[in-house]
C-alpha cells in the first residue's frame, strides 16, 4: 500500500493525529520545523518523504502540503486537506504576528498558547480539558524558536488556488463543523477547486476533529485512502 504521509498543524507534533494514525497503514509523520518559509519546509518534506506518498495535512500542515503538491504533483498519489486555507495571510493576521512572535521570544509561549491561540481550537466537547493540555504540551515541547519560525512561515504563504484547480488526484477536503480558525467558505472553495474531491463536514468538531472525534475523522480518511 501507498505510504501515508502526515504533516500536524501549528505547534503541534505526531500526537495531534492520536488514535487516527495508530489506525491507518504505512504512516510516515513529517513535522514543519527546521524553517521559516512553506517552501523550505514543503522541500524538507519531500526530501523525507518515500518517492510516491498518499499525503494528508492539518491547518498548518494542510498548507505545507498544499506546497507539497505545488513543488511536485506527480509525488502525491491522494491528497487530503483537514482544517485549513489554500489562500495567503490576511494583511490583519500578519499584522499580529510580530509582537505575538516578540511575546513568545521574551519568554511567554505559554501564555501566548492559552490565551491567543488555545481558545479557537476546539468545539465544547467532553474531552475539551484533556485536549487542550495536549496542546499546551506538543507547544511547549517544540518551543518558543519553532513558534518564531512556523509564524514567519504562515506570514509569507502564497496562495495555493492554482496549485490545488491543478491537482487530478483523488482528494479529501475535511473540517470540523465548529472550526472557527478555518471557516466552512475555504473548504467550500477547496472542494470547488478540485470537483473530484469529497467534502466531510465532522459534527461536534472544532479546528482539530483528529482528537475531537476521532473515529469520524479515520473512518474520512480510510475511505479517501481506499478510493
Amino acid at each position: 500500500m501507498t505510504p501515508l504521509v502526515l504533516i500536524p498543524g501549528m505547534m503541534c507534533d505526531a500526537r495531534m493525529w492520536g488514535l487516527t494514525a495508530d489506525a491507518l497503514p504505512h504512516v510516515v509523520h513529517a513535522l514543519p520545523i527546521g524553517a521559516d518559509s512553506i517552501d523550505a519546509l514543503a522541500t524538507a518534506v519531500l526530501h523525507g518523504a518515500p518517492p510516491r506518498f498518499a499525503l494528508a495535512g492539518l491547518s498548518m500542515g494542510g498548507i505545507v502540503a498544499m506546497e507539497v503538491v505545488r513543488q511536485a504533483p506527480g509525488r502525491v498519489d491522494r491528497l487530503a486537506l483537514l482544517d485549513t486555507n489554500p489562500l495567503a495571510e490576511s494583511p490583519t493576521v500578519q499584522a499580529r504576528r510580530t509582537p505575538q512572535i516578540a511575546r513568545v521570544l521574551a519568554g511567554n509561549l505559554a501564555a501566548v498558547i492559552r490565551d491567543e491561540m488555545k481558545p479557537l481550537y476546539l468545539a465544547d466537547t467532553p474531552h475539551r480539558a484533556e485536549i487542550l493540555d495536549l496542546c499546551m504540551d506538543m507547544a511547549l515541547s517544540l518551543g518558543p524558536g519553532v513558534f518564531a519560525d512556523q509564524s514567519r512561515a504562515l506570514a509569507t504563504r502564497p496562495d495555493q488556488t492554482a496549485s490545488l484547480a491543478a491537482y487530478p488526484g483523488p482528494a479529501l477536503v475535511l473540517m470540523g463543523e465548529q472550526d472557527r480558525l478555518c471557516p466552512r467558505s475555504r473548504h467550500d472553495l477547496m472542494h470547488a477547486l478540485m470537483p473530484q474531491s469529497r467534502l466531510v463536514v465532522i459534527d461536534g468538531a472544532g479546528h482539530l476533529p483528529t482528537l475531537e472525534k476521532p473515529l469520524e475523522t479515520t473512518a474520512a480518511l480510510r475511505r479517501w485512502l481506499e478510493e
